[in-house]
């Protein structure tokens, strides 16, 4: 039996041998890193620099493209090297890195979308207190209680995956994952599949009908409503749903191919939905938003003159 001691590193088995090829992979996920980087943080400077983006929602957008940032970073650069080196290991600490940075922009990402329908929820139901009720105290608050929160639960998570005794150091991923350590376990892990059950209400469970709550309430409002209503409504609810539904077919992914057997399907398209969530959300985000929110497509333009 290996202890954490022992184990000093873990071998991602996902990694397929790509030959010459291995230079065009390189390049494409180079670019898509580079597209997802320039995107982010061309948007946040955007809001920063704009006083007239100051305002709740693109607030929350900028929190989103930086855990946007945050996310990608904790993939790309080893995928990167991961994908020039023949012998795919990473060291025990620099995993639980990973892992750390990983959960933590999972748990940002949906809470802050939470946070975001609820946001369009007050603008759209109750237009005229919405200045009452989302002031700037309340806007920083939600922000930094979302980063927090998730910070904590992913530090107690680590905590208790960290200790593990260990049978093997094999992860078949192309990067290291909560639940990819804890099936290597030879000890009990009923306290780290009670508390991941506990993050999974809170992170996901929780947020997501949280989300769905705030659009039945906006339907609803819709529907009774003037046209004006129906279409501010529409032109400011359908980036943020697309984005909720993106994140959501990505992690629904995630999720099947860690819990069930994936052998018959074949590698590549593997490696392509275990990463969806980390590659494609970053960049789909900044896209959606920038195209569709009137102000932000206003200044691009501006600026492109």
């Amino acid at each position: 039996m290996k202890n954490y001691s022992q184990v000093s590193y873990f071998n991602l088995t996902a990694y397929f041998d790509t030959g010459t090829l291995k230079y065009m992979y390189f390049i494409l996920v180079l670019s898509l890193y580079l597209s997802v980087i320039a995107a982010n943080v061309l948007l946040i400077v955007l809001i920063c620099v704009n006083r007239s983006l100051h305002e709740p929602m693109y607030l929350f957008l900028c929190s989103l493209f930086v855990n946007e940032l945050y996310g990608s970073t904790g993939l790309f650069p080893l995928l990167l090297f991961q994908i020039l080196k023949d012998i795919h290991t990473i060291s025990a600490s620099f995993c639980f890195l990973q892992i750390y940075n990983i959960h933590t922009y999972a748990c940002v990402e949906f809470i802050i979308l939470a946070v975001m329908s609820y946001d369009r929820y007050l603008a759209i139901c109750y237009p005229l207190q919405y200045n009452q009720r989302m002031t700037s105290h309340k806007v920083f608050l939600l922000i930094v209680l979302s980063w927090l929160c998730s910070f904590i639960l992913v530090v107690i998570l680590i905590l208790l995956s960290a200790p593990l005794q260990r049978c093997g150091n094999i992860i078949h991923k192309v990067y290291c994952d909560n639940y990819s350590i804890v099936k290597l376990a030879c000890s009990d892990t009923t306290v780290n599949n009670i508390y991941g059950l506990i993050i999974t209400v809170i992170a996901i469970f929780g947020p997501f009908i949280f989300i769905l709550y705030t659009y039945m309430r906006i339907l609803k409002v819709c529907f009774s409503g003037s046209k004006q209503t129906r279409h501010k409504a529409v032109s400011t609810c359908t980036p943020h749903l697309a984005s909720v539904i993106n994140y959501c077919f990505g992690a629904f992914f995630e999720v099947i191919q860690s819990r069930f057997n994936m052998n018959n399907v074949h590698n590549t398209l593997k490696i392509f939905l275990s990463i969806y969530w980390l590659t494609c959300q970053p960049l789909f985000n900044p896209l959606m938003y920038g195209l569709n929110m009137s102000k932000i497509r206003i200044i691009c333009k501006n600026l492109l003159r």
